[in-house]
């Protein structure tokens, strides 16, 4: 199976398991990197920036994970907000300071390259989260714990 990973997911992995601790999840991991299977999206990317730490080190050496969203991408997130409750996941202050929201492109390479969406995000009833957009789309959607688990990773 192949994934698109969310920035809560990369945040999250490279917070709280460390390589040092966790080697065999990182070689699992960077294997599946290295052969295509966990992808993002330049928006992703563009969050990450904004960090100094483990993860912003390890995206700049790994620039080729964070693909610039294609024409065919960029006409599925216009049909995300063709979805009256998935536009209020455009926050007016993001909008105003030109801030990041990936969320949209994140769904959209999923949908796109029929891959599963890995995110922290939990659904909400009546609410633009991923999972939600996934759901009314027919995208598979897994939280860090249940990919981990769809991997078959035992540690």
């Amino acid at each position: 199976m192949s994934y698109v990973f969310d920035t809560s997911a990369f945040v999250v992995l490279f917070e709280n398991y460390y390589r040092g601790v966790f080697k065999t999840l990182w070689d699992h991991f960077d294997e599946m990197v290295n052969v295509g299977e966990i992808v993002s999206t330049r928006e992703v990317k563009r969050e990450i920036e904004d960090q100094t730490d483990k993860l912003t080190a390890w995206m700049k050496d790994h620039s080729d994970v964070f693909d610039t969203p294609t024409a065919e991408e960029g006409v599925f997130v216009g049909q995300i907000y063709q979805v009256r409750l998935f536009q209020d996941g455009i926050e007016q202050k993001k909008i105003l300071k030109g801030g990041k929201n990936a969320d949209p492109f994140v769904i959209a390479k999923a949908k796109i390259t029929n891959k599963t969406v890995v995110t922290l995000e939990r659904e909400k009833p009546n609410s633009a989260k991923i999972p939600n957009i996934c759901k009314k789309f027919g995208i598979k959607c897994l939280d860090l714990e249940s990919f981990m688990k769809a991997e078959d990773w035992n540690f």
